[in-house]
């Protein structure tokens, strides 16, 4: 289980740089997601979630 809280102090750290270093641009990047549609914020997720697994797979198997 040490794993799961080092993976989620990481994750906490990366999305809080976003915020930190370019405030402005973080908040229009939220801006224009809140335009999108339903399916396209389920693309943009679908997305997501597969780099994170392609590079949990790639730490894993190393």
């Amino acid at each position: 289980s040490d794993w799961i809280w080092a993976a989620l102090a990481l994750l906490l750290v990366a999305e809080g740089l976003g915020p930190l270093l370019h405030p402005k641009g973080w908040r229009e990047v939220f801006e224009r997601m809140l335009t999108l549609s339903d399916g396209q914020l389920r693309f943009v997720g679908l997305c997501s979630v597969l780099v994170g697994l392609l590079l949990g797979a790639l730490v894993w198997l190393h």
